[in-house]
C-alpha cells in the first residue's frame, strides 16, 4: 500500500473584544476602517444592525489568518487589506489573498455581544 502525501496544514485563532473595535470606529472610523477593510468589508459590516461585532469577527478573521500564514514559515508583511473575508451566499465566510501563495485558506467567525472569535486553517499546496 502507497502512502499519500498530505498537505501541509497550519492553523491560527484569534479573540477580540467587540468593544475595543467599536472604540477603534468610534474614535478614528474611516481612518481605521480604510486601513483594516476593503470596501466590500465595509459594506457588508456597515449593512449589519451592529456593525462592530461584524469588525470585530472579520479583524479576529484576519489575525488568525496571519497567525496561520506566519507558522508556516511565510516571512513577508501581511497588510490587513490584502486579507478580504467576504459571505458567500449560504453566509459561511470566504477567504480572498491578495498576495501570490499557493495555498488554500478557510475561516470560521464567531461572536456574541462581547467577543469575537475565528480559526483559520491555511493548507499549503
Amino acid at each position: 500500500m502507497k502512502l499519500m502525501e498530505l498537505p501541509n496544514f497550519f492553523i491560527g485563532t484569534d479573540i477580540v473584544e467587540v468593544d475595543r473595535i467599536n472604540k477603534l470606529l468610534l474614535r478614528s472610523g474611516e481612518l481605521f476602517k480604510n486601513r483594516v477593510f476593503t470596501s466590500l468589508e465595509q459594506k457588508y459590516c456597515d449593512s449589519k444592525s451592529s456593525p462592530s461585532i461584524h469588525y470585530a469577527g472579520r479583524f479576529a478573521a484576519k489575525e488568525s489568518i496571519i497567525k496561520a500564514v506566519k507558522s508556516s514559515g511565510y516571512k513577508n508583511p501581511i497588510p490587513f487589506k490584502d486579507i478580504e473575508i467576504l459571505p458567500s451566499n449560504s453566509g459561511v465566510p470566504i477567504v480572498d489573498l491578495h498576495f501570490k501563495l499557493e495555498c488554500e485558506c478557510r475561516v470560521s467567525i464567531s461572536h456574541t455581544e462581547s467577543h469575537a472569535t475565528a480559526t483559520a486553517l491555511y493548507i499549503q499546496k
